[in-house]
């Protein structure tokens, strides 16, 4: 073989070898693995959408190993986060609000959901507001996404925490009410179904948070600051993920699949079904936006400040609280064709 032969064929190898490279659909980011964490065990409904992402394979498609895990609690999740032990994880935002104006935490939200579905039930019949005083209320920890929940929603009883008993229970609270255990929760409104389907009995809707707060802040996706600027790309690549997920959601052809994929929750069949049509209808999910207004943030800092959580010099402001650019890289990323 000449030496001309030779260097041609050396060198349309390494062209070949720079094109597969760049076929590729991120060089160096698809061998990381990549954590997301979920609250509740078992998940609570939120987390379908990451579910859908993980067995749809958005995240793979979009470059980046990542396993669903379910924490205990979202403040569990978070705290993980901190750490650095997990990527990212979907989390209360009052919680989150009042970890990063209180203690400076370094998290910050990249993803989130506006639309909070909290309501107290009853499984007796006449129930109300009234009814709560000194009773044993299900939560999932104290301090945790319920808890909190259960304190906004007391103040449009006229009623304070210290009011009634918190009986934490993780995300049992429907199961301890249909077992008899507990007159009152904290719960979902997937949690509705399921109680009356197993009691026989419509279960009372004493108050829900939308109610008293048309505008507030569910759950945010937070990322480790520091984790963050070292490796933005990954956390780009799974928000991009979850924009997939959404579109994939919304579209009736999908609903039977996403069901299955919330197996997990708890929530099957008929009533995963159902679960999945409510939440759609309410823009559970964000579609289209990355689901961190300004106005709905806010809304959360200023009810922590009223009910005492944080102090009014502390609180932290939008700017600190999100970082709205990782899901504007990632939208663009989703539409390029």
């Amino acid at each position: 073989m000449t030496g001309t032969r030779f260097a041609r064929m050396l060198s349309a190898g390494i062209a070949w070898a720079v094109l597969g490279f760049a076929l590729l659909p991120a060089t160096g980011i698809a061998q990381q693995k990549l954590t997301f964490g979920i609250p509740g065990i078992p998940p609570v409904f939120a987390g379908t959408i990451a579910f859908v992402a993980e067995k749809e394979g958005f995240f793979k498609k979009r470059g980046v190993d990542v396993t669903v895990r379910a924490f205990e609690t979202g403040a569990a999740a978070s705290r993980a986060v901190a750490s650095g032990e997990i990527t990212v994880a979907i989390s209360p935002t009052p919680l989150i609000v009042n970890q990063i104006s209180n203690s400076n935490v370094k998290l910050v939200g990249i993803w989130g959901m506006e639309n909070p579905d909290w309501l107290i039930g009853s499984t007796e019949p006449n129930a109300t507001c009234a009814s709560l005083k000194g009773g044993a209320v299900g939560v999932d920890s104290l301090g945790g996404a319920r808890s909190i929940a259960l304190r906004t929603m007391l103040v449009g009883c006229k009623m304070k925490i210290e009011d009634v008993q918190q009986v934490p229970l993780s995300s049992n609270v429907g199961a301890a009410m249909v077992a008899g255990q507990l007159k009152f929760g904290v719960l979902h409104v997937d949690d509705i179904p399921i109680i009356e389907a197993e009691t026989k009995k419509p279960l009372t809707v004493i108050i829900t948070q939308k109610s008293i707060r048309p505008v507030d802040h569910y759950l945010v996706m937070v990322a480790n600051q520091d984790e963050l600027a070292k490796n933005r790309d990954a956390y780009v690549r799974i928000v991009a993920a979850l924009i997939d997920a959404e579109r994939f959601m919304r579209n009736p052809a999908n609903f039977e699949k996403v069901a299955k994929y919330a197996e997990p929750t708890g929530r099957t069949g008929k009533i995963a079904l159902e679960a999945l049509k409510k939440y759609l209808d309410m823009e559970f999910w964000p579609h289209d936006k990355d689901g961190l207004a300004a106005k709905n943030l806010e809304a959360v800092a200023n009810i922590q400040k009223k009910v005492g959580n944080i102090k009014a010099e502390k609180a932290a402001p939008y700017e600190r609280l999100v970082d709205p650019s990782v899901w504007r890289d990632a939208k663009a990323m989703v539409d390029k064709k």
